[in-house]
């Protein structure tokens, strides 16, 4: 049954939506690709006459098929080499979605993506449907074929496995460039101390090579152990330049909200660092900024180097260029 132009264009305009759920539900932009393609191929074999309103229609069945992969999602990250990380996006990818709200742009920040893989793909439904695009709990419940007041349960239960102490820092794309060239000062000068001054005690590290690129399989915990770990990515070598294939470049950029240095040989990005930090004065001799409060020291770095996960944000950085590295790697 081939589409009229009304009904593709329909679907066309549903797609950036379809996608911000998918990339919400599964915290990855391909997988996300892969299931609103399946919903545009389920939408073109459907008895369109009988589809009463095509946008609950299209989001229970892109919701339901992100279900489905969340199940055996995580059955392959049993045996996923190394740590997993999500797949980073950078600012303006409609794969992002709405960003009015506080809830909204949290849902897609690195952290609550990797805090989401607690829950259960119901509990993981339910919360980004509500939290991030308002659904009603009785909306939800016709997509997920539950009662209203079991969506309510199932939406509280996950509240409480998401709860965490830390508050979040929102800024802009100045202060995070900030924050950017702060760190990279620090990662290049060749010593401990200045890292160590820009991280909290509890500090925490974590790399996703995803079997693909040599990462650090477990987290590095503490700001001396990340210091010293850190110092180890940055110092120079012909094996790591080789490897790379070049002189890697340094960048500032936003990436899920939040600040990260994106590393790229040529138009390829071959690493992503994205930086947490918490919400409080600065470390001594490290300036405060933000657009909400003070970005006080990191408390987390998330560092991507799997290819697979860098394809979407290697397409959308080259269609943004031309851009100026703040330093060269190596």
């Amino acid at each position: 049954m081939s589409l009229r132009t009304y009904e593709a264009d329909l679907f066309e305009c549903s797609r950036g939506r379809l996608e911000a759920i998918a990339y919400r539900l599964l915290g990855s932009a391909g997988d996300a690709e892969d299931a609103v393609q399946e919903t545009y191929l389920r939408w073109h074999a459907a008895d369109r006459e009988r589809i009463g309103t095509p946008e609950a229609w299209l989001t229970k069945v892109l919701t339901n098929l992100c279900l489905n992969q969340l199940t055996s999602a995580r059955v392959r990250r049993e045996t996923y080499v190394g740590q997993w990380l999500p797949e980073p996006v950078l600012a303006g990818d409609r794969m992002l979605g709405p960003a009015d709200t506080a809830e909204q742009r949290e849902s897609v920040s690195l952290a609550m993506l990797t805090l989401m893989e607690r829950l259960s793909p119901n509990e993981r439904a339910v919360y980004v449907l509500r939290e991030a695009f308002g659904y009603a709990h009785r909306e939800i419940g016709e997509i997920l074929d539950l009662t209203e007041a079991n969506c309510q349960q199932i939406h509280r239960r996950a509240g409480q496995h998401l709860a965490t102490d830390r508050t979040r820092t929102e800024i802009d794309a100045t202060a995070a460039r900030k924050v950017v060239e702060e760190f990279l000062a620090a990662a290049l000068s060749g010593d401990t101390e200045p890292l160590i001054r820009l991280l909290t005690g509890d500090a925490v590290s974590v790399a996703d090579g995803g079997a693909r690129v040599p990462a650090r399989r477990t987290p590095v915990v503490g700001a001396l152990h990340i210091a010293r770990y850190l110092r180890g990515l940055f110092r120079p070598g012909d094996a790591k330049r080789a490897r790379a294939g070049g002189n890697p470049a340094l960048h500032a950029g936003v990436v899920n909200g939040g600040p990260a240095v994106l590393v790229s040989v040529g138009e390829r990005i071959i690493g992503v660092i994205c930086l947490d930090a918490t919400a409080g004065a600065a470390p001594d001799g490290v300036e405060a900024v933000g657009a909400v409060g003070a970005v006080g020291a990191v408390h987390a770095v998330r560092i991507q180097v799997n290819p697979d996960k860098l394809e979407r944000i290697t397409r959308r950085w080259a269609a943004s260029g031309p851009h100026h590295p703040l330093a060269e790697m190596w």
